[in-house]
């Protein structure tokens, strides 16, 4: 279901040849086919409590009261906000397990593909509303990986840079049920190169907007964000490590933010929706302490287009939902 056709990973981070050339002579290609083929799986248990989703709601512009609307905690019984099973089933391991740039190696393929990047997925909810999340209930998640991809190995060109897509399918099904509640899919792309000089992926084709909704999301956001999914990840955390390491003028925005503020955005001016599916694609990093501001449209009776753009009009992600 996940698209992997990243234009702006695959076009734009291309590193000097001679970093190519060393990346390709270490790779071991027998290693890395036999992680591939290998069976992968990691079932995680969690239960959705309100304080860990207050904090959530705090996190989120959306639903913080800053906006003409206020707070509502979150109450024992109340369905799960749409994405927000997001903030738990994360894993749990030591720091010195953790890769070199603080992301956990779960699903991670081997060296030299070390550079991990969120890329886009999807969402799709149970019809069955007696079968809906709920907040304070337990459940659990079981990943796999659906598939994988290689991009740019069968090439002579020396400015290529060889890529991996790794996707994901998790499945989260509530304690007593057999059927899924969500049955999610989320794209990673793996470089095996460090940062380089970038190009903005233009996209065209979006609709006039029928809502938006402008924020920034801050050094606070990130943190607290990044706090939420227990999600180490020096892009998000480290100035110094996101430009020398990565090639970027900032730290960036978390993929799944973004993601799930497209959702609450719609929502927010839409709160009446029931959801069906949900896709989308990382198009451009989105930098912290950065205007952005989030646009939908509804291009049917049953369907909504939506993207955030910065205040320079480049676009960070686009998405897809269909409801009821």
């Amino acid at each position: 279901m996940a698209s992997t056709t990243f234009g702006f990973w695959s076009r734009s981070l291309r590193p000097p040849a001679r970093r190519h050339c060393r990346a390709l002579s270490v790779l071991n290609t027998t290693t890395l086919d036999r992680w591939i083929s290998d069976t992968k799986s990691l079932t995680l248990t969690d239960t959705f409590t309100q304080t860990h989703l207050a904090d959530l709601h705090i996190t989120l512009p959306t639903r913080d009261g800053t906006r003409g609307r206020p707070y509502h905690p979150p109450e024992v019984g109340a369905p799960l906000g749409y994405g927000h099973h997001l903030a738990f089933f994360h894993p749990r391991n030591p720091e010195a397990v953790l890769r070199p740039d603080g992301t956990d190696a779960e699903f991670c393929p081997p060296e030299p593909f070390t550079r991990r990047m969120w890329a886009g997925g999807t969402m799709e909810w149970s019809s069955d509303l007696r079968n809906a999340l709920k907040v304070g209930e337990t459940a659990r998640a079981v990943s796999k990986i659906a598939r994988v991809e290689k991009k740019g190995f069968d090439t002579d060109d020396l400015k290529a840079n060889p890529m991996l897509v790794v996707t994901q399918r998790i499945e989260v099904t509530m304690n007593g049920r057999t059927e899924p509640s969500v049955i999610e899919e989320r794209s990673h792309v793996y470089l095996a190169s460090g940062g380089s000089k970038r190009t903005v992926k233009n996209v065209q084709g979006l609709p006039k907007p029928d809502f938006s909704f402008t924020y920034k999301p801050s050094l606070t956001t990130l943190f607290r964000f990044s706090a939420l999914t227990f999600n180490g990840h020096y892009i998000h955390l480290d100035k110094t490590y996101a430009q020398e390491h990565e090639g970027y003028p900032e730290r960036l925005v978390h993929g799944p933010l973004m993601a799930l503020m497209l959702l609450e955005v719609l929502l927010f001016n839409q709160p009446e929706l029931r959801l069906r599916t949900f896709g989308y694609r990382a198009r451009n990093p989105i930098i912290v302490d950065r205007q952005c501001t989030i646009h939908g449209a509804f291009t049917g009776e049953n369907t909504a287009e939506l993207w955030c753009e910065d205040a320079e009009r480049v676009i960070g992600m686009t998405g897809s939902v269909s409801f009821s």
